[in-house]
């Protein structure tokens, strides 16, 4: 139906609709357009996200798989070659593996240095640093300048002892330490497992240096 200027006749209203009623219905329709795309892009982003958290979880390794950090410290003591020096790389029993080992000749103090860094079969952490010409400064650095207390013999060989365990968190890596002197070659042993595999690391590295 028109109205008598040929106008179209709105049902709801009974009448032809105002320019501003045109205005505001279209308006209206935009409006409603926009919020049915923008709701139709932010299913599709979530699409695309959730596809990319799928191709993530596909591709990249499990925490549950097994990934081998291991270092040959062995091998790398041979390949260093110190002319005189033999850097210790005690064999160990199964469940012992390293995460670190590197040879310093130049180091700020002078001291060439030996580190491993062993892991224990239960997962605690043992420290080797082999300071070769090392003086009593040098072993301080390394222990925090704190003082010994007491002493060990294993396997016949006397080791100084450097026991932190009553500060719990607060010794770090340094919870106990173990220190002797190897001719020209001083060893430090520190970290956090218990006397058992301190006790094997200590008794293989002296078959190794003290021969």
């Amino acid at each position: 139906m028109t109205d008598a200027d040929g106008r179209p006749i709105v049902a709801e209203l009974g009448r032809p609709e105002t320019a501003e009623e045109t205005w505001a219905r279209k308006d209206a329709a935009r409006t409603a357009r926009r919020q049915h795309q923008t709701a139709f892009n932010l299913v599709l982003a979530l699409i695309a996200s959730l596809g990319i958290v799928l191709f993530l979880v596909a591709v990249v390794v499990r925490p549950n798989q097994s990934v081998d950090r291991s270092v040959d410290y062995r091998q790398v003591a041979a390949q260093a070659n110190v002319p005189g020096v033999t850097l210790a790389a005690p064999v160990l029993p199964k469940g012992f593996t390293s995460n670190r080992a590197d040879y310093r000749d130049k180091t700020t103090d002078g001291v060439k240095v030996w580190t491993v860094g062993l892991l224990t079969p239960d997962v605690q952490f043992i420290g080797l640093q082999q300071g070769i010409g090392a003086n009593a400064s040098w072993v301080s650095d390394q222990l925090d300048q704190h003082a010994a207390t007491g002493s060990r013999t294993i396997a016949g060989t006397k080791w100084t002892v450097y026991d932190r365990r009553s500060e719990g968190k607060d010794a770090g890596n340094h919870v106990y330490s173990l220190v002797s002197v190897f001719g020209k070659n001083t060893v430090v042993l520190s970290g956090t497992a218990d006397d058992a595999s301190f006790r094997t690391v200590a008794t293989a590295v002296a078959r190794e240096l003290g021969t």
